[in-house]
């Protein structure tokens, strides 16, 4: 992820920025915004994406782009231009475990959703920080895994 400035209005003591932002995903996938930041309010005045976000997707933008918009203005350490780069394709979640570990827990994140009538595909991706494809993917692995049941029944 990377955010630069577009541009700054000043007036008086009060700023308002604009600023690029871009979500980059090691599948191809893309997303670009401009963010407004005011007196400590964000605004997203456009979003571009492809593939298209889903509405869940969009629903949970602001907690992709909240910590580099607040370094980019100043709010916290970090790179001074607002480059995150060094976290990865997971959107800023590294702690989460590869292989058979990580498909049980993508699993009772999605038994759990399941239950509770909610996403069980944006339950794995709030939990995990992947992009759809990859939360799909992990699921998959779950599946081939066992530790899911079969999406469609044999006959």
């Amino acid at each position: 992820m990377s955010v630069w400035p577009a541009w700054e209005v000043r007036e008086g003591e009060r700023t308002t920025r604009w600023l690029h932002v871009r979500l980059a995903f090691g599948d191809g996938a893309r997303v670009d915004a401009l963010a407004v930041v005011s007196e400590g309010c964000v605004c997203v005045e456009d979003v571009r994406a492809r593939p298209a976000l889903a509405l869940e997707d969009l629903a949970v933008f602001a907690d992709w782009i909240e910590g580099p918009l607040a370094r980019a203005c100043g709010a916290g350490a970090g790179p001074a231009d607002g480059d995150v780069t060094g976290t990865g394709a997971h959107r800023g979640r590294s702690t989460w475990p590869p292989g058979p570990e990580g498909w049980r827990l993508a699993a009772r994140e999605y038994r759990a959703a399941r239950e509770r009538g909610a996403d069980p595909v944006l339950a794995v991706m709030d939990a995990t920080g992947h992009s759809r494809r990859g939360a799909l993917r992990l699921i998959g692995r779950a599946r081939d895994a066992g530790l899911l049941s079969p999406r469609h029944a044999r006959r």
